[in-house]
């Protein structure tokens, strides 16, 4: 069990975020860290309070720690290959995004982290694998629709991208009027 000063030390980080006082949520971070250098939820706090600062490689260090530490959980693998893919380190993010989706394969975020990255390394049949696994999990968020639909033109494919668009108008009108633009293609 955590003692009473760790937990009032927590939930005081907890406090200063939300007051929007992040030098006294860092020090109070640190002194976490000091009694506990491998604590994950002063680490995870840390990192993402780096990452939203644009310290993106301290947050990177700090997530590097959490995921080699026993237990690492999918979803500080999934945070680190979001800010790896950000850095454009895309065989890096590759691997944390893969290794949060062995811990988690059901993390839709991070099928669709993967298909991005994918993306970016021109390995297109693997992409669509990808964000075909999300839009299993989120079938009603375009995101990946709109990916897959971009893909199957980079390919060469407009009668894949045209059922993507048919199947976006009948819940998201928006996102497959700009495929269309995007595009060229109308779909009956």
């Amino acid at each position: 069990m955590k003692s009473l000063s760790y937990l009032f030390l927590k939930y005081r980080v907890v406090l200063q975020i939300t007051l929007g006082r992040r030098a006294d949520a860092y020090q109070d971070l640190e002194r976490l860290l000091h009694d506990n250098p491998d604590d994950a939820y002063a680490l995870a706090s840390r990192a993402h309070l780096k990452a939203q600062d644009q310290d993106r490689q301290g947050a990177l260090r700090d997530y590097a720690r959490l995921t080699t530490a026993p237990g690492a959980k999918a979803a500080h693998w999934f945070n680190q290959a979001y800010l790896q893919e950000e850095l454009r380190q895309f065989d890096d993010a590759e691997a944390s995004f893969r290794r949060a989706l062995e811990i988690n394969p059901e993390l839709d975020r991070a099928w669709y982290g993967l298909g991005l990255v994918l993306i970016q390394l021109k390995r297109f049949d693997e992409a669509i694998a990808a964000l075909r696994h999300n839009t299993q999990l989120q079938p009603m968020s375009p995101y990946a629709w709109y990916q897959l639909a971009r893909v199957h033109m980079d390919r060469q494919e407009p009668g894949e991208a045209a059922k993507i668009i048919r199947h976006l108008k009948g819940f998201e009108p928006k996102i497959a009027a700009q495929l269309e633009r995007e595009t060229g293609l109308k779909s009956a």
